[in-house]
């Protein structure tokens, strides 16, 4: 008998092929509850759309049918070939969206317009996306676009119109689901009026804002349940209407009577593509929430059960409506059978809560990946799921879509005048999608350029004829959204200009590095023990609000640390690849650099352990320097702030550098425990109970027994130790940022008034980089851009 052991076993591909399908099926579940809630509500709001207006003059069986025709092919188009078939393949390590195809672009080409990028930063693992970009250095269209920066500054502009036009659809899409909803009791009672239907549609909205706070995750699985129920009963009311009123819409199948539906209907019938476009609104959430599945998934849950519902309901409503034309404004209701009215009417409105929440999230999502690539003032982002990654809830923007979403609903009260708004809102963000698509297909797959104008010319065309009909009805409420996103791409403009000029300002007001020299290692003034954290958004080099530091301040510590905490083009950044750790000046200065490198989708937490993850980082870069370059370990002329290495951000722990001898976790500072001032601990005391979330650890590092350790090696690694005992500082510039006299009017309208009153409203930098007050100093500095 042949022996066993040796035998190396090889997993079974039927069993990882089970594995991936199960776990696929389960995610495809879970989507139901977050992705399609919003796209599997539209047939309460389509017909009535559709037939409003002039188009009441030609309700015919035949038009009719053919309004069934052009739902079903522009549904077969869009979402099922566009999306389910193409765009869902253009992810960026797994996320989706409209920046996620932004940032692509941006990797690919140098399309950015903040130049604080670096060749690091192309090293990262979820860098390297789609293939070489080396094969396209000689595309002429890459360098035209990367050699005229209007042209780069007219896709960021295209860009943010989309992202803006996305909170468009968070602030409508609660406001014309809810309403379409409950609209139904008015059909049961009589006795309602438009003024009290309006008040409960207003009940419901502020209760779904005032939960958002709980998040998303276990109201998704949750309301799964929801969805699939909704989404089997309209399947079942479709094919009973189909049987019981007209079999023959089966042939509406043709394209043939789309040509019939124009013929009859002329310049009417393209107007009402207004409403027929609503029934593919939601669609593009297919796209944005794809970072919290799988493209497998979102497919599979789409083509199984999404399509096939959804197309025999539309088909049922027609097929009753040719029977029963006079029920078009209320079309959904009517198609009911009377007994399964309250049934029907509850779940339509707990479908329309969930699609709703959908959006909203997505509003949430789409608002941090802003504020990442700079596009939007610093935000309060919290997480509400500890397992689930990039579950996140912003209270500023939530009560301003509720405010705004109240608003549309009791000045419009009308779901017809919000569908022509809602329309236009979704078709827009389609067709943005659409032309950076055809920009991926160039230079990240790499594609011919013809193939990429067949993609844009074909798809474009058929959203170019939607998005006209819906321009039409800007006077009927098609307006809102032009002026919500109008209001947020201003916002967005407007921050992202004054960022990229304050940071233009840094870069060109540099402190030369002979300057510091000149000064020696004390910096002319007194170097007293301690970690100066000093705050920048600069990548290289020393800010200029350094000059002010050593100025004003009579002492400053003796380890200084420049910290850069910036974002690249990327979803996220893996912890091993998040720490940039380089020096400033020769070994006997004690200054470093770190560059704390997040992707958009990644969040900052606070943890308490930033201090002993940047001293052990610095401690590794120093002994990897030593064993690297012995040639220059005793020399002052080593690395002047040129080479910067990746160092590991994993948990605190022993290493070759440092040893950990004592780790505890405490609620008080340890820089103000050491203090001997009751003032600082009382400070301190205050400010730990307004925080009691964060407990900061206290680990105490000491030297390995190391006889071989070069002695300035050992040296530099005691006083950094040393420093950290003492305490760390946080050191930043309040800066005020205004225009140049010379500058043109609108330059200073934009600065002076517009990004000087958003920077007063918003989260102050130490905020949101989650610096403790207590240990923080502040420099004001005005920049004169």
């Amino acid at each position: 008998m042949e022996a066993q052991s040796g035998v190396q076993r090889y997993p079974n591909p039927a069993h990882l092929s089970w594995v991936t399908l199960s776990r696929n099926l389960l995610l495809a579940y879970q989507s139901f509850g977050v992705v399609y809630g919003d796209l599997s509500t539209s047939p309460l709001y389509v017909y009535t759309n559709i037939f409003s207006g002039r188009l009441q003059n030609h309700q015919t069986e035949e038009v009719i049918f053919g309004a069934f025709s052009l739902i079903f092919w522009t549904f077969t188009l869009i979402p099922l070939i566009k999306y389910v078939c193409i765009v869902l393949s253009a992810d960026d390590n797994g996320e989706g969206g409209t920046f996620a195809l932004y940032s692509l672009l941006c990797r690919h080409a140098k399309l950015s317009l903040l130049p604080n990028q670096q060749a690091a930063d192309e090293e990262l693992s979820s860098y390297k996306c789609g293939p070489s970009t080396q094969a396209m250095t000689s595309s002429p269209l890459k360098r035209f676009l990367e050699k005229h920066r209007r042209l780069r500054t007219a896709l960021l502009i295209v860009v943010l119109f989309g992202a803006s036009m996305v909170i468009g659809d968070g602030v409508l899409t609660p406001a014309i689901s809810v309403l379409s909803a409950v609209s139904g009791l008015q059909e049961a009672n009589n006795k309602l009026t438009n003024g009290e239907l309006v008040l409960l549609a207003c009940v419901i909205l502020v209760g779904l804002f005032a939960l958002q706070h709980c998040g998303t995750h276990k109201v998704a699985f949750m309301f799964a349940p929801i969805v699939i129920i909704w989404l089997v009963s309209i399947l079942s009311i479709g094919l009973y209407n189909i049987v019981h009123w007209n079999p023959k819409i089966v042939h509406a199948l043709s394209p043939h009577y789309i040509i019939k539906f124009f013929n009859h209907t002329g310049k009417e019938g393209w107007i009402s593509l207004g409403g027929v476009l609503l029934s593919i609104t939601g669609t593009e959430a297919m796209f944005a929430d794809l970072g919290h599945f799988t493209a497998l998934s979102i497919r599979l849950a789409f083509a199984l059960v999404i399509y096939p519902c959804l197309v025999v309901q539309y088909m049922g409503q027609a097929a009753f409506l040719s029977k029963n034309p006079k029920s078009i404004p209320n079309s959904f209701y009517d198609s009911i059978p009377d007994k399964l009215f309250w049934p029907f009417c509850i779940i339509a409105t707990l479908a329309a809560i969930v699609g709703s929440q959908a959006v909203i999230t997505a509003t949430f999502s789409i608002v941090k990946q802003c504020h990442a690539l700079g596009c939007f003032p610093r935000v309060k982002v919290v997480h509400t799921s500890k397992h689930i990654y990039g579950q996140i809830y912003i209270p500023e923007i939530n009560w301003i879509l509720m405010i705004l979403t109240l608003a549309i609903t009791v000045g419009f009260q009308d779901t017809t005048l919000i569908g022509n708004a809602y329309g236009l809102a979704c078709m827009t963000v389609m067709f943005v999608t659409t032309f950076l698509m055809a920009l991926v297909i160039i230079f990240v797959w790499q594609k011919s350029v013809i193939l990429a104008v067949l993609f844009l010319l074909f798809f474009g065309f058929i959203e170019g004829v939607y998005l006209s009909a819906a321009l039409m009805k800007v006077p009927l409420g098609g307006w809102a959204p032009l002026v919500l996103s109008a209001i947020f791409m201003f916002i967005m403009y407007i921050w992202h200009y004054g960022t990229r000029k304050k940071y233009n300002f840094d870069l060109h007001n540099k402190v030369s590095l002979k300057w510091l020299l000149g000064l020696g290692p004390s910096l002319g003034i007194v170097r007293v023990p301690g970690i100066g954290l000093i705050y920048s958004e600069l990548a290289t080099g020393v800010p200029a609000i350094f000059s002010h530091f050593v100025t004003n301040l009579p002492a400053f510590h003796k380890v200084l640390v420049f910290v850069c905490v910036k974002s690249v083009p990327v979803p996220y950044v893996s912890p091993e690849e998040r720490f940039l750790i380089g020096r400033v000046c020769p070994r006997p200065y004690r200054m470093y650099r770190c560059i704390v490198r997040y992707g958009y989708k990644d969040i900052q937490r606070d943890d308490g352990d930033f201090e002993n993850m940047l001293i052990q980082s610095i401690a590794e870069f120093i002994q990897m320097e030593a064993v690297e370059q012995p040639q220059f370990s005793s020399s002052e002329s080593s690395s002047l702030d040129g080479r910067m290495a990746v160092m590991s951000t994993r948990p605190v722990q022993s290493s070759l550098s440092l040893i950990v001898s004592e780790q505890d976790f405490l609620s008080i500072d340890d820089s103000i425990q050491n203090s001997r001032s009751l003032t600082l601990q009382s400070l301190q005391s205050a400010y730990d109970d307004d925080n009691l979330h964060i407990r900061r650890c206290h680990v105490r590092f000491q030297l390995p027994s190391n006889p071989g350790m070069d002695p300035a090696v050992r040296e530099e690694l005691m006083d950094l130790i040393q420093a950290k005992e003492a305490g760390a500082a946080y050191i930043m510039g309040h800066s005020y940022v205004k225009a140049r006299r010379t500058s043109s009017f609108l330059k200073k309208l934009a600065i002076d008034i517009g990004y000087s009153f958003l920077r007063k409203n918003c989260r102050g930098p130490a905020v949101a980089l989650n610096i403790p007050h207590i240990s923080l100093i502040e420099v004001g500095m005005i920049y004169y851009v």
